[in-house]
């Protein structure tokens, strides 16, 4: 494509990535936070972008306009890889963007780092090998996973920002740079997307939602609790979506129509920030699930034929946490905050498995424990950090 466009939270590492990918030599590298490009990007927008003959530039969001200007260069001469762009939001969903650089442009997402990438291997979980191999097969690849194992917790608290998960050791460190990233988010990257004026407003409600990790999304009662209209909780949701802090989660429905009307379940893109907003070390259920989806996520960016990742529900209340839909073929997970998984943690998979029959591969029950064992016929318990 002669686009290349990385879009991902701030401090997730796209401008690192970009310029180690491309440094120096033919390509000329801007980033809109330098006053004097911003400037230009505003004013003469096309002759910023005839500067030179390959060009990244950094944090696009803040000169939606130029957009325009980059669509008008590509169409006048076709180049492969000429624009690598990067931004802090969710470009195609802005409003104040009125060019999507359609068939032009290939769209990535850089999600907070995986386990694995802080252990030094770039990569999310074992999902490709998993799903590569016969359903009887998983045991053995498993097994062969080398990553070490870890408490689940430990992860939780450090997140996948680089700056926290790899260079501060310590709490206090890691909630002043929370704090940090909190202030400069709302301050300053949030304006860049839209006007906000009430800023305690919004980061009570980004506190209520931290606290709802792993439920359905329920717009009333997040404007009860946080004394908002639900017409503001839902555009505060949706901006909090489009800035990559927020994550909902579709539910798995045969018509996919209905997965459109059915209500999502809501997690945060970093589980450490998580935690610093909510302002508590009491760790639950859902900050398991969240360290799962977001592995699930960064391994879904990587590949050609992207899986759909959803949960299941049925109207009784039986729930599976993550369901991966590829082609075909299902894939559902179960999480539980237990070492030693026993016959009734599984009694969800079962009835997914009897509910979609051929459809379902083998069912994933992860765990804090060691073993990795069939709890029955196509029900795979195993520990959690043998797989991401």
């Amino acid at each position: 494509m002669p686009v290349v466009i990385v879009t991902g939270a701030r401090q997730t590492g796209k401008s690192t990535l970009v310029r180690d990918l491309a440094p120096g030599g033919d390509r000329l590298y801007l980033t809109l936070d330098d006053l004097d490009v911003l400037d230009q990007a505003k004013r003469d927008p096309d002759d910023l972008v005839a500067r030179a003959r390959k060009i990244t530039l950094d944090e696009i969001q803040r000169a939606p306009d130029l957009m325009l200007a980059i669509k008008r260069a590509v169409d006048a001469q076709r180049q492969k890889g000429r624009f690598f762009l990067t931004g802090s939001a969710n470009i195609l969903l802005m409003r104040t963007v009125s060019e999507t650089l359609a068939g032009r442009a290939s769209y990535l997402t850089l999600w907070p780092m995986t386990r694995r990438e802080q252990l030094g291997s770039g990569r999310a979980g074992m999902w490709d090998e998993l799903l590569a191999a016969e359903d009887d097969d998983w045991l053995d690849v498993l097994e062969s996973s080398d990553a070490p194992r870890e408490d689940w917790t430990s992860l939780a608290m450090r997140g996948g920002y680089p700056t926290p998960a790899l260079d501060l050791d310590t709490a206090d460190a890691r909630g002043r740079w929370f704090s940090g990233y909190t202030q400069t988010y709302l301050e300053r990257d949030l304006q860049d997307i839209s006007s906000v004026t009430a800023l305690p407003d919004l980061r009570r409600l980004m506190r209520a939602a931290c606290l709802r990790l792993g439920q359905l999304v329920n717009q009333t009662e997040l404007g009860r609790d946080v004394a908002l209209p639900q017409a503001t909780i839902h555009r505060y949701l949706n901006l909090l979506e489009l800035s990559y802090q927020l994550v909902r989660v579709p539910a798995y429905a045969v018509n996919r129509t209905k997965r459109l009307i059915k209500t999502p379940k809501l997690y945060w893109a970093d589980c450490g920030l998580a935690l610093h907003l909510a302002g508590t070390t009491d760790f639950a259920g859902a900050h398991f699930e969240n360290i799962i989806l977001m592995d699930l996520l960064a391994w879904r960016e990587g590949r050609a034929e992207r899986p759909e990742i959803l949960y299941w529900r049925t109207a009784s209340g039986e729930e599976v946490d993550f369901v991966i839909e590829i082609g075909n073929k299902l894939v559902p997970i179960e999480i539980k905050t237990t070492n030693r998984p026993r016959q009734a943690d599984a009694r969800h998979l079962r009835t997914f498995r009897d509910e979609y029959g051929r459809r379902s591969r083998t069912a994933l029950l992860l765990h804090t424990g060691d073993r990795i064992e069939w709890l029955a016929p196509g029900i795979l318990a195993a520990p959690w950090w043998r797989v991401i």
